[in-house]
């Protein structure tokens, strides 16, 4: 989707100290086979911070560097991937409290690790739709350390990591142009993989079961599960490279004018499988190496990169950034943008 006239004034985010991979292993939190210096090094521990709370910090720090008011907003977008409170009551209100009021339109975005970017296709969108409409607060949170959540031992091919980010999207020039942005689905293939013989109800979490990306035990091993999965793998791979070849020609430009590329903060192995190495992208000029880190931070993730290469000078006026996420249901993202100015910004 083109986003004419949609612009960038404010990032935000909330990253809590992290925990390495080598502490993890001396406490005896996640298995010594699966530790390797070259791959996933850390991860974000929130402790018992609430994820609204950091949701709430990383808005205001959007909101100061965009030197906007908080009420001016028309639109609240929350982005999701793990409970964040008591059942019956909606994470958006908690920033609507005590930030920026109870008038404005608030929805939750659930799509999983592709949260943020439905999030801005939704968000430009409703702005486009009225003149008078003028600026978005999109946000995503999540804090993993809770009871059904063994955040060492998930079994997939990352870590997961407590975060927040948040980005002020508005009609009015800021440091960044949004160019273009998409997602596309393929459910069909991942359905019976990811569900792996679970009962659609009750759902899992109701039914106390820890997560667990391993599930399946012997029927992981047959060789219908193995020929999904690489139809699966393909399918993911395939998605990623039509919805960037897309993007990026809506956006009017071609993957040889993309500077820095922000990632999913999952194992290297998975993210070059799952598109970079087709598309000619090298992963040394992704936010890979500071992802490894923090760990898959949900929805934030793409933020937390675009935040990072901003704030470490390696993004200035002319560059583009291409943002790339695949979650659940193969859903493939992309955004597209361009840097206008240097944001006061530097770490």
């Amino acid at each position: 989707m083109r986003t004419p006239q949609m612009f960038i004034t404010g990032l935000g985010v909330h990253v809590p100290p992290t925990v390495s991979v080598e502490s993890a292993v001396a406490q005896g939190l996640y298995p010594a086979e699966r530790a390797d210096p070259e791959g996933l090094t850390g991860a974000a521990v929130a402790g018992d911070m609430p994820a609204p709370e950091m949701a709430l910090r990383a808005a205001r720090e959007a909101f100061d560097r965009a030197g906007t008011s908080p009420t001016d907003v028309d639109l609240l977008l929350y982005a999701t991937t793990w409970p964040h409170g008591p059942e019956g009551w909606l994470p958006p209100s908690y920033l609507q409290d005590h930030l920026v009021g109870g008038d404005v339109l608030s929805l939750e975005i659930k799509q999983g690790c592709n949260g943020m970017f439905g999030a801005l296709e939704v968000g430009a969108s409703y702005l486009a739709a009225d003149r008078d409409r003028r600026t978005a607060l999109l946000v995503a949170a999540d804090n993993y350390g809770t009871p059904l959540m063994d955040r060492w031992g998930t079994g997939g091919p990352f870590i997961p990591g407590d975060a927040a980010s948040a980005v002020v999207l508005s009609k009015d020039r800021g440091f960044a142009q949004l160019l273009s942005v998409k997602s596309i689905s393929a459910p069909a293939v991942d359905t019976d993989l990811t569900m792996l013989g679970e009962p659609l109800f009750p759902p899992a979490m109701t039914a106390g079961r820890e997560v667990d990306f391993t599930r399946g035990g012997a029927k992981t091993q047959g060789p219908v599960f193995q020929a999904a999965l690489v139809e699966r793998t393909t399918n993911a791979r395939e998605k990623l490279i039509e919805v960037v070849e897309t993007s990026l020609s809506e956006a009017g430009i071609s993957i040889s004018d993309v500077s820095r590329t922000a990632v999913v903060n999952v194992d290297r192995g998975f993210i070059e499988g799952r598109g970079m190495t087709a598309l000619g992208l090298d992963i040394a000029k992704s936010t890979w190496g500071y992802g490894r880190d923090i760990g898959h931070c949900g929805a934030s993730d793409p933020l937390l990169g675009f935040r990072h290469l901003v704030s470490t000078g390696q993004l200035g006026p002319g560059d583009h950034l291409l943002m790339v996420a695949t979650g659940p249901s193969i859903t493939a993202s992309c955004a597209v943008i361009k840097i206008l100015d240097t944001p006061d910004e530097t770490d």
